[in-house]
């Protein structure tokens, strides 16, 4: 199903903040988000010391530009030619924690849209949801960088964000106050529904690309599936021996990943709740010094866009490929206080974000996926693990389709 063993992810570019002016005290400089648009034609990065950088992707003409430094990251060094998008700044005023881009909006969203918000010119437009350190989510228009709403009502860091894949402009967010909160930015950001049971920080939101499901994980040994038809709880699934930090579904909804500090990537069936795979992140090598590496404090874990490759950030100063099928990584890189990672929509290109203020783009393995796997991902966009059992077809075709085997 995949191709040759694919190569070490090569550095393509790297992008630091300026040296910051004489910031507040509870300013910090983490990385804690970063983002491409679902079109892929936007990425957005949370620097530190409260500000967002929106810039327009692919970086240049050419995919690696030249200086690409923070000395020429403002809209007067822009190159680019008159008309097209330009690298904003947003100054959210908070640190900023989460952030998520929505999907173009379905074309009744952008009618109402239109109706509530008449003094915004074009409302095809992306919007950037941040979350805040005072609890405060700000949402803004991507092209023109206008803020257009606040949302208020959680008493703690929004941590992590999560829009509707379909459009319908429903945001979900997860917050250190043990809570998620539903919005829904057709009304004015009205909130809808606040889910608790978590006894703990909420650390990520997933929700499912098919709009079913959300995943949320929090500093318990166990996450939460809830439906986003009724904003019930469906399950706790139970398996991990440390904090839960990170969470993905994967493009065609059938899977589940958690990430943990106990080590382990699990790989989990949404609808059984059955676990069908552990990850074991162990060292690749001796540490070349005596300090105490930590390589049980993951940090991240994402899906790439076909659904065949996992990438990992783990404390351990490496970024890890993992193919589904196998259980051992196929590639690794090396980065140092790693933070997160995400999958650019049309594959080929990593992000990940560091403690220090940094944004890192790698090479990623580009498959041509087997007509088999376009098969698979195509069925399971709308067939449940039940559904497909209860089909009239041979039993190793339904363990292919389930993901038991590959």
């Amino acid at each position: 199903m995949l191709s040759p063993a694919p190569e070490e992810p090569l550095l393509l570019a790297e992008l630091k903040p300026g040296r910051p002016h004489q910031f507040d005290w509870k300013s910090s400089c983490e990385t804690w988000s970063v983002a491409f648009s679902p079109d892929g034609s936007w990425f957005a990065w949370s620097q530190g010391h409260c500000i967002v950088k929106l810039i327009p992707w692919p970086l240049e003409e050419q995919f690696i530009p030249k200086g690409f430094e923070a000395k020429s990251r403002s809209s007067k060094h822009d190159t680019k030619g008159r008309g097209s998008p330009k690298e904003k700044t947003l100054d959210c005023g908070q640190i900023v924690w989460g952030l998520a881009f929505s999907p173009w909006p379905s074309p009744p969203s952008r009618k109402l849209w239109a109706r509530h918000h008449p003094q915004v010119p074009d409302v095809s437009c992306l919007i950037l949801a941040t979350g805040l350190n005072d609890g405060q989510i700000k949402i803004w228009e991507v092209q023109t960088g206008l803020l257009l709403l606040n949302l208020s009502g959680h008493q703690d860091v929004v941590r992590d964000l999560s829009f509707t894949p379909s459009g319908s402009l429903i945001l979900v967010s997860a917050s250190r106050d043990k809570t998620l909160r539903i919005w829904d930015l057709n009304k004015h950001g009205k909130q809808i529904q606040v889910l608790s049971g978590h006894l703990q920080w909420v650390y990520c939101c997933s929700i499912s690309p098919d709009c079913s499901m959300l995943c949320s994980a929090a500093g318990e040994k166990s996450v939460f599936l809830w439906s986003m038809r009724s904003y019930t709880l469906i399950r706790k699934l139970e398996g991990h021996q440390s904090s839960v930090v990170s969470c993905d579904f994967s493009p065609d909804s059938a899977l589940l990943v958690t990430a943990s500090y106990d080590t382990n990537v699990i790989m989990w069936d949404p609808y059984t709740g059955e676990r069908l795979r552990s990850l074991h992140h162990t060292q690749l090598n001796p540490p070349m010094d005596d300090s105490d590496v930590h390589i049980s404090s993951l940090r991240s874990v994402c899906f790439s866009p076909e659904g065949l490759y996992l990438a990992t950030v783990a404390d351990d100063r490496l970024l890890r490929i993992w193919a589904l099928e196998l259980k051992t990584p196929v590639a690794f890189a090396p980065m140092t206080n790693g933070l997160c990672c995400t999958f650019f929509p049309h594959g080929g290109v990593i992000a990940t974000g560091t403690r220090d203020g940094h944004v890192q783009f790698w090479t990623a393995p580009r498959v041509l996926s087997s007509l088999k796997h376009l098969c698979r991902k195509a069925l399971r966009s709308f067939l449940t693990t039940y559904q497909v059992l209860a089909l009239p077809i041979p039993k190793k075709m339904k363990e292919f389709l389930t993901y038991r085997t590959f």
